[in-house]
């Protein structure tokens, strides 16, 4: 992995207030720490950054910041984006050497259409998109690349099954990485299920207005047979 050159400079604000400066004046503030050292608070050219890293294919870069005339080498850490415009609010650096060990995430990459998909209409389940593993900073592997073809509905790739060179794989070895399952099927109820399982209002109102009916009918049944006893 090559490194990056990226010129830097101390930043004299600190906290949320200098955070602002710092992005006001068209830099992105950052902080270096790491090695047994106290934390440097710095800032970085906004087009400084993107330009030394667009280069770059996926995460963990490693840099060599360049700080009033000393050099710091350092892997990215952490880049913290505005929700809404997506512009860089922070960057964390941790400084490295690039002969001792590190411990890193790593993206792992589904290469391919499975079987079970293509042929037997199962549906691929992306579980884990990254592993940790250890390594020289320089042997960082830019991601883990897993051929998924071969895969058949119910066939599942695990962390145990990636291959990495140069670096040991910290993450549980039995995690599913993928895995294809078979399509989910929805039963609907029919046409004369759902007509006798909901009442027809028309029919509801129809019969109260029957009752209604009887109901008058017999009040006047009553009211004639009174007359005709009164009479009596």
């Amino acid at each position: 992995m090559a490194v990056i050159e990226m010129p830097a400079e101390k930043r004299a604000g600190l906290g949320k207030g200098g955070a602002r400066k710092a992005r006001a004046a068209g830099t992105i503030p950052g902080i270096l720490y790491g090695h047994g050292e106290a934390p440097v608070p710095l800032a970085i050219g906004a087009r400084t950054f993107q330009l030394a890293v667009q280069k770059h294919k996926g995460g963990n870069a490693i840099v060599n910041l360049a700080i009033d005339g000393g050099q710091y080498t350092a892997l990215i850490r952490d880049v913290q984006y505005d929700p809404i415009t997506h512009h860089i609010l922070h960057l964390d650096f941790q400084h490295i050497s690039l002969t001792e060990m590190v411990e890193v995430e790593v993206s792992v990459h589904l290469i391919g259409v499975p079987s079970g998909v293509k042929d037997g209409g199962g549906i691929l389940e992306y579980i884990t998109r990254s592993v940790e593993v250890r390594c020289l900073p320089t042997q960082i592997p830019p991601s883990i690349d897993v051929d998924v073809t071969a895969l058949e509905i119910g066939d599942s790739v695990h962390v145990r099954d990636l291959k990495v060179e140069n670096a040991e794989i910290l993450s549980d070895m039995d995690s599913t990485i993928a895995t294809v399952v078979a399509p989910t099927v929805i039963e609907e109820k029919t046409a004369e299920e759902g007509a006798t399982s909901v009442p027809e209002p028309e029919l509801a109102v129809a019969k109260g207005k029957k009752d209604e009916d009887e109901e008058g009918k017999d009040k006047d049944k009553d009211k004639d047979k009174k007359e005709k006893k009164d009479k009596k």
